[in-house]
C-alpha cells in the first residue's frame, strides 16, 4: 500500500442513472443545513433498520451525496492525492454504489481507468497487496458490466500475485516484492481473489486449488488469535502479537471466507467469518458504543489507515447478505447514521465516525461511501459469485 493509479450479460436490462426524488433532495438539503433526519421525519437517527420509504430515499440520497463528492477527486484515470491501492478501493466503492442504487452514472470511470493503465501493466507494482486490491476492483467491475476485459485484467493480476508465493514460513505470499514481510492483508486478498475468480470461471480447478492452499496455510499461521481477531502479520514466521488488529484485516478475511463458502458450499467458512465479525462488533476497543474505530484513532492514522473501516463494512455487508435475516444490519445502520450525524461537514467526511469531523481525504471519503452504501437500495443484490 505505498505507491499511486461493456456491456452486461445479455439478460441484463440497462437502466438510466438513478435520479434523486424531490423528497430526497428536500430531506438531504435540510439535513446538510443542520436539520437532521430525525428532525425532518420525527424518527431518531440510527433507530433500527431502514424501513420506511422516506428512510430509503434518505439513505440513497446520502450515498449519492458521498459518491458525488468522491467523484470530484477522480481525474481521468485515477484519484487525486492518494495511493494506488486507495484509488482501487475508491473505484470499488463507486462500483458498489452503482450496483446497489441502480445508477450507471460513473461507468466512464471504469473504462477510463482501464484504458489508462492496462496496456502498460499499470495495475502491477512492488506491493502484492496493491495489486490484489485492483484485482478485486476489476472483478467488481466485471460483475457490474459483464465486460470480459475486466475479468481478464483480474486474472492477469492474479497470475502476478502467484509469483509472491514461496516456502518461507511454510507458504503464503509476501507483502512486497522485496520479500521481507508476510502479513495478513496480502494473503487475505490472495484468498479472496482466488475464490472469486473460481466462482466466475466455469470448470475451474486452478483458482480453487490456490484458494484451498492459501486457507490451509493462513489458518495455521496463528494470525487468527484465540479471540478471533486477525493480527497484522508474522515475525520470524510466528504471529507478532504486538501488532494491532486493524479493522480491514478482519473485513477482507470475512469477505474471502464468504467467497470460500460459495465456492465449496461449506457452512464452516461462514461460521468462522461470523466469529471474526462478532469479535469486532463485541469489542470495546474496536466498537465503542457500537461505532467502529481503528487502534490508531483519533490522531495517528496517517494516509493508509483512514480507509480501513470502510473496507470492513463493505465485507461485513457481504456476510450479512449471505446470512440473510438482517444479520449485522443494525450494526451497519448504526455506523452509517453515526457517520452522517457526527463526522460530516456538508458532503465531506472525516476519520472519526463518532465525531467530531476533522478533515476529509480521498481515503475518508471512500470509507464513508463504503458504509453509506450498505444502506442503499433499489439496484441489484450483491453478486452471489463473490
Amino acid at each position: 500500500m505505498k505507491n499511486p493509479i461493456s456491456t452486461r450479460r445479455g439478460r441484463h436490462r440497462w437502466r438510466e442513472p438513478a435520479r434523486i426524488s424531490r423528497l430526497s433532495v428536500l430531506l438531504l438539503a435540510l439535513s446538510v443545513c443542520g436539520l437532521g433526519f430525525g428532525a425532518v421525519t420525527g424518527r431518531p437517527a440510527g433507530a433500527g433498520q431502514a424501513g420506511s420509504a422516506a428512510e430509503r430515499i434518505q439513505d440513497n440520497a446520502e450515498a449519492a451525496l458521498a459518491v458525488t463528492a468522491l467523484q470530484r477527486r477522480y481525474g481521468a484515470s485515477s484519484y487525486t492525492a492518494t495511493q494506488s491501492w486507495q484509488s482501487a478501493n475508491a473505484l470499488a466503492a463507486t462500483i458498489d454504489y452503482m450496483r446497489a442504487s441502480g445508477s450507471r452514472q460513473f461507468l466512464a470511470d471504469l473504462s477510463q481507468t482501464y484504458r489508462a493503465h492496462h496496456s502498460r501493466d499499470g495495475f502491477l507494482d512492488s506491493y502484492y497487496d496493491d495489486e490484489g486490491w485492483w484485482a478485486l476492483t476489476w472483478i467488481d467491475a466485471y460483475d457490474l458490466t459483464g465486460s470480459s476485459a475486466y475479468l481478464g485484467q483480474a486474472r492477469e493480476i492474479f497470475a502476478d500475485l502467484t509469483s509472491g508465493w514461496d516456502r518461507t514460513c511454510g507458504g503464503g505470499i509476501w507483502w512486497s516484492k522485496a520479500r521481507r514481510y508476510k502479513n495478513a492483508i496480502a494473503n487475505e486478498i490472495f484468498l479472496a481473489v482466488a475464490a472469486a475468480l473460481h466462482n466466475r470461471t466455469p470448470g475451474d480447478t486452478s483458482y480453487a486449488n490456490w484458494a484451498d492452499r492459501e486457507w490451509a496455510w493462513f489458518q495455521g499461521t496463528g494470525m487468527i488469535t484465540p479471540s478471533h481477531l486477525v493480527i497484522d502479520g508474522l515475525a520470524a514466521c510466528k504471529p507478532d502479537l504486538s501488532l494491532p488488529a486493524w479493522t480491514y484485516n478482519q473485513g477482507v478475511l470475512i469477505g474471502g471466507l464468504v467467497s470460500l463458502a460459495r465456492m465449496t458450499g461449506r457452512g464452516s467458512f461462514l461460521a468462522t467469518a461470523r466469529q471474526i465479525a462478532d469479535a469486532v462488533v463485541d469489542s470495546r476497543a474496536l466498537s465503542p458504543d457500537g461505532i467502529l474505530r481503528d487502534p490508531c484513532e483519533p490522531s495517528s492514522c496517517g494516509t493508509d489507515r483512514p480507509l480501513f473501516k470502510g473496507i470492513f463494512m463493505h465485507n461485513l455487508k457481504k456476510l450479512s447478505d449471505q446470512l440473510g435475516s438482517g444479520s449485522y444490519q443494525a450494526y451497519l445502520r448504526h455506523n452509517a447514521r453515526a457517520l452522517w450525524s457526527h463526522d460530516r461537514r456538508g458532503d465531506q467526511f472525516g476519520l472519526l465516525w463518532a465525531g467530531p469531523f476533522d478533515a476529509a481525504s480521498t481515503a475518508t471519503q471512500t470509507s464513508a461511501l463504503d458504509v453509506l452504501n450498505t444502506q442503499v437500495s433499489g439496484g441489484e443484490p450483491a453478486s452471489q459469485s463473490s
